[in-house]
């Protein structure tokens, strides 16, 4: 239950932050059968996703490294689904803000296709 309320807080400091870059926000905690999309925004008529790491700390390194390989793919089909389902056709990109100490990193084009 920790882990679900601390990852709602990081989803809530990332919106907050991606509202103040003008990003428009579209969906929060996206799901398919693939997985979950925490965040899908549009920003310069670009489709973003955004995958979101909170840590209160660094004891476990930096919350982008969690963003492995295994959970990208799982992103990128989850992406797919999105997009299917919406009948969208723009360009995609894919980022990670995380969240450490207080300290928000946005990486853009984190990750690709």
């Amino acid at each position: 239950m920790e882990k679900l309320k601390t990852g709602k807080i990081g989803e809530e400091k990332a919106e907050k932050y991606l509202k103040s870059k003008k990003y428009k926000i579209l969906a929060k905690n996206y799901k398919s059968l693939f997985g979950e999309i925490d965040i899908i925004a549009e920003h310069n008529k670009t489709l973003v996703i955004i995958e979101v790491k909170y840590r209160k700390n660094s004891a476990f390194g930096k919350g982008y490294e969690a963003v492995d390989y295994n959970k990208q793919q799982k992103i990128i089909k989850t992406t797919e689904h999105y997009i299917n389902e919406n009948k969208l056709k723009m360009p995609v990109r894919f980022d990670v803000i995380s969240i450490d100490n207080e300290e928000i990193t946005h990486i853009e084009n984190a990750f690709g296709v």
